[in-house]
């Protein structure tokens, strides 16, 4: 099927599970490959990635190749891959809108994002790079809370006739408008909010269906996070958390057999704690009620580490971008959405999506 071309926006943690898994995979056998949802993938394999085109707004990463800014500062992930070979694609200055908050200012320089002195790009620029990298695939790893700088990309990949997987909680593919626009195009979207393999939200999700299907009546529920990485230290601004709360509180929400109201229920982000780094530790507790009203509780402690747990899913998505495109499917992959994001534009249970995911590979 050869080689599906990536273009990467924000060289972070997530890019760098995402670089080192591509390398890691190669030269294993299908049957012996631990971590996949899928080895082949409507004939692409998790090694056809090839990563032509990368935007990021750290001097420590602009001008080198993507191969040495995955490990440079701040990222922080687990190195499970150290030996990267050259991929040929030098990291360009991006556009900074607001990708970087402004309370990371006072923070330790390893902590967070020195922002290069490099003339940043317009979008004309952005698109140049696009088209003569010939990308089919923008998949945005911006920070959490960057809305501009996301939209500001998206407008990119549709000028440069890409697919787009939106890994972060600005809602493009769920924005009917946005949507549209891709569907006009005959270009495929994946979004919104990348879901972890095995993380804090789907884990939720499945408790909480678990309790409808159970017939236990959950009354009230939190999710509490930890982590040491950029994305829980950009956090700490409240004010650039608003859709990150939103995609993960309704994607639990949506599976419970009553909704629950405001007060009862909690989810997102919970704290920075530097020296956790890419860890992140969840604090889940549901309370409810069984047979005769008699009340119980549950309560459970997840650690993972952030970036490698969701790399495997963006492999997936953005082979499904790709499937979309060699088929001439533009618009939202409501199937791929549903079961690899938090916020997609139509919200099924895991199962019903997983149905459809396999049904979309299948053809």
């Amino acid at each position: 099927m050869g080689k599906i071309r990536v273009a990467i926006v924000g060289v972070g943690n997530c890019a760098s599970s995402l670089v080192q898994g591509i390398g890691y995979y190669a030269g294993r056998e299908p049957e012996s490959a631990v971590g996949l949802m899928h080895w082949g993938l409507g004939g692409y394999a998790p090694t056809d990635l090839e990563i032509v085109a990368a935007f990021d707004v750290d001097r420590r990463k602009v001008g080198r190749d993507v191969c040495e800014a995955i490990f440079a500062r701040p990222n922080c992930t687990t190195v499970f891959h150290p030996d990267v070979e050259k991929t040929g694609t030098t990291v360009r200055m991006g556009r900074v809108l607001d990708g970087v908050s402004d309370h990371l200012a006072g923070q330790p320089e390893d902590r967070t994002f020195l922002v290069a002195e490099a003339l940043e790009a317009d979008a004309e620029e952005v698109v140049r790079v696009l088209r003569e990298a010939r990308a089919e695939v923008v998949v945005n790893y911006l920070p959490v809370g960057s809305e501009a700088a996301a939209r500001f990309y998206a407008e990119c990949a549709l000028e440069a006739g890409c697919a787009l997987v939106n890994c972060i909680p600005v809602f493009i593919a769920s924005d009917p408008a946005w949507a549209a626009r891709f569907e006009a195009r005959g270009l495929p979207i994946v979004g919104d909010d990348i879901k972890a393999q095995l993380g804090a939200t789907i884990t939720h999700r499945t408790l909480t269906d678990l309790f409808a299907r159970r017939g236990v009546k959950l009354d009230r529920t939190y999710q509490l996070n930890t982590g040491g990485n950029t994305d829980f230290l950009n956090m700490l601004n409240r004010s650039r958390l608003a859709s990150k709360k939103t995609s993960k509180t309704e994607a639990v929400q949506s599976v419970a057999a009553d909704r629950l109201a405001d007060e009862d229920i909690h989810v997102g982000p919970s704290d920075y704690v530097a020296w956790q780094d890419d860890n992140k530790v969840c604090f889940l507790r549901m309370e409810g009620r069984l047979f005769g009203d008699v009340p119980m509780n549950l309560e459970l402690r997840l650690s993972v580490e952030d970036s490698p747990n969701s790399a495997g899913v963006s492999i997936d998505a953005i082979r499904c971008a790709k499937l979309a495109m060699d088929r001439g499917v533009g618009g939202v992959l409501h199937g791929p959405s549903s079961w690899f994001m938090k916020h997609p534009p139509r919200q099924v249970s895991d199962d019903e999506a997983h149905r459809e995911v396999e049904t979309f590979i299948r053809g």
